[in-house]
């Protein structure tokens, strides 16, 4: 269950706004050059080893507007053959499962853009992905486990990769300003293969057909433990 379907309700939602604010606001303060000195003093290197494109635990989560620059700069594909619902979300009363934002398509445990040549969508990649394994949470740099941390890396690319790193930290508050604006809250049910998918994101509330999806209903009715 996410935060915001935990807070679900007009003052819930009312306080996590004005958190968001605040938190929009620190983020705009950032200074890049700042981080970009922490980052050198860690240090990075890609070595396009593909183990953030790989495995059970790899998900992007990607917006509305990074899922238009994909089907408009590399793929041509449809929405729904780019990004499709993550697994988590809660089950209302007429049987509908209501989750948020997207996710990056995947081939079984793999990015389905990820081949042996590396990222198939380079040029259009997500924040998510240019900031790897970088990410910033309450103004400090932090970082996931990656083969590249500790290479080398200069000023140029340090900073670049700052400022990616505050862009993405301003665009997923102010995503989640949008989203919360736009959601409406709804009463808690029991799972069903009966109803839809809806996906909520900053833009609108999505109603995704479980025939659209293939296997993801059976996924989620399992993972209720009701079926």
């Amino acid at each position: 269950m996410s935060e915001i379907e935990r807070s679900a309700g007009p003052s819930g939602i009312e306080e996590m706004l004005e958190e968001l604010a605040l938190q929009l606001e620190g983020a705009e303060s950032l200074s890049a050059e700042t981080i970009a000195r922490e980052i050198m003093r860690i240090g990075f290197r890609c070595r396009r080893c593909g183990d953030c494109c790989r495995g059970e635990e790899n998900s992007v989560v990607v917006f509305p507007f990074e899922i238009r620059v994909i089907i408009a700069d590399e793929t041509g594909e449809s929405w729904l053959e780019v990004a499709g619902p993550p697994e988590e979300g809660e089950w209302d009363c007429e049987g509908n499962f209501h989750t948020l934002e997207w996710r990056l398509r995947k081939t079984g445990r793999d990015c389905r853009y990820y081949s042996e040549n590396g990222c198939r969508i380079y040029g259009a990649r997500p924040l998510l992905c240019t900031t790897y394994p970088f990410y910033l949470e309450g103004g400090r740099l932090l970082w996931s486990e990656c083969r590249g941390l500790g290479g080398e890396i200069g000023t140029e690319d340090s900073l670049k990769l700052a400022e990616l790193l505050k862009r993405r930290q301003i665009v997923e508050i102010r995503e989640a300003i949008e989203l919360l604006l736009k959601y409406e809250d709804f009463e808690r049910g029991e799972p069903s293969p009966f109803g839809r998918c809806i996906v909520h994101d900053s833009e609108a509330v999505h109603e995704v057909a479980w025939s659209e999806i293939p296997g993801a209903l059976g996924r989620r009715l399992r993972r209720s433990q009701k079926w």
